[in-house]
């Protein structure tokens, strides 16, 4: 899920040997050619007015920085998360997240307050027959009532990633991203979209969030920034933000804090996806995946449930498929092991079976890869009730 324009194309290499030439370090206080190309070419693409960039090194680094940014422009304390979410490894971030790789950092960072995602298939609130409208808004009124508890005055954003990655590719259902924009602003809490996954082009938007027309007041972005040639991120941040710093510092400097190196290389990248229409091609290809996705649920007991958006997509596997029961993590092990075996190499993550490929990828390539798939789980069928 990185790797979005494939691996070392020739564009990208040559931008970096030239910027190799031209200019290799600069400190955080200068500008630079190749620093004032980015802003503006990165601006077209992002949402709505977010056309001010925080550059740094990586998703965590994005993330803490936006962190630091709702607190100092809000003076409140508390941010918003969800149980599900992962925003880095970092002390702060991995507090920040919410899944279970928190919990060796614990108690950490204070100040964080956690709800739950809209994971329809795993959620209490969901009852069979729901429409996603009616889903959504059993989420966003329990949220609500967790703000209210909490005293929305003392809240400074919620932190989300848009599309949840690494725990499951939880899609927001209908209503839900946009209900949420609005519970925000009837509070007056900013919404931080966290698309170090997400974003350039994985969901069939160059943004994950335009697919569902919701601005954040801030916005991360990494690994596909540059494709993960080099380190980069960056925090997009609104021009109400940024006014607000106009008269006094951000205390947010870096040693390597927009390096010319690796902002060459996001240059390269993004008009690598414009000229070859990348993010047209997650949305095509997106639709083969789809059909791949639904022909496994057809075929094997071990799949209790899919989801994809464009090319970023997961499938549950189950040891029963009424129940619910996770497979067992040996039956992940050898489906892992016979696709290393085959070349295959996707993320496995406990009992969820990533599907993300480099958004460059062709149909044949999805269908050959999907050929393995379908014989690693059958492997994964003998684990089944």
């Amino acid at each position: 899920m990185c790797s979005n324009i494939g691996h070392s194309h020739p564009k990208v290499i040559q931008a970096i040997k030239d910027q190799a030439d031209e200019l290799m370090f600069v400190g955080p206080a200068f500008t630079s050619r190749v620093r004032a190309e980015l802003g503006p070419l990165l601006a077209k693409h992002t949402p709505g007015d977010l056309d001010t960039f925080f550059f740094c090194l990586g998703g965590a680094e994005a993330n803490e920085n936006a962190l630091k940014l709702v607190r100092f422009y809000t003076g409140r304390h508390k941010v918003m998360t969800r149980y599900r979410s992962y925003h880095g490894a970092t002390h702060a971030t991995s507090i920040l997240g919410g899944d279970a790789r928190r919990i060796p950092n614990e108690p950490g960072m204070g100040g964080v307050v956690r709800f739950f995602d809209p994971y329809m298939y795993r959620s209490h609130l969901y009852t069979e027959g729901m429409s996603e409208e009616e889903f959504s808004a059993k989420c966003l009124a329990q949220l609500e009532e967790q703000m209210i508890y909490e005293d929305p005055k003392t809240i400074a954003a919620v932190f989300i990633e848009t599309v949840t990655g690494t725990n499951g590719i939880i899609i927001p259902p209908k209503g839900y991203l946009k209900g949420l924009r609005e519970l925000t602003q009837k509070y007056g809490i900013l919404l931080v979209c966290d698309e170090v996954m997400a974003g350039f082009g994985r969901t069939g938007e160059w943004f994950a969030c335009d697919n569902w027309n919701v601005v954040p007041d801030l916005l991360t972005m990494a690994k596909g920034l540059t494709g993960a040639n080099l380190p980069l991120s960056a925090v997009a941040v609104s021009p109400a933000i940024v006014s607000a710093f106009k008269d006094k510092p951000f205390l947010g400097g870096l040693t390597y804090q927009a390096h010319p190196m690796c902002l060459a290389s996001a240059v390269a990248t993004i008009k690598v996806m414009e000229e070859e229409d990348v993010v047209g091609n997650a949305k095509r290809m997106g639709k083969v995946l789809k059909e791949c996705h639904e022909e496994m649920m057809r075929k094997h007991k071990c799949v209790g449930d899919i989801r994809s958006i464009a090319l970023f997509g997961c499938l549950e596997l189950v040891k029963n498929k009424k129940t619910k029961e996770p497979i067992s993590a040996e039956a992940a092990a050898k489906a892992g092991a016979y696709l290393k075996q085959n070349h295959i190499f996707l993320y496995i993550a406990g009992h969820l079976m990533h599907t993300n490929p480099p958004l460059t990828i062709t149909e044949k390539e999805i269908r050959d890869t999907f050929v393995h798939i379908d014989k690693a789980l059958d492997i994964v069928d003998t684990y089944c009730d």
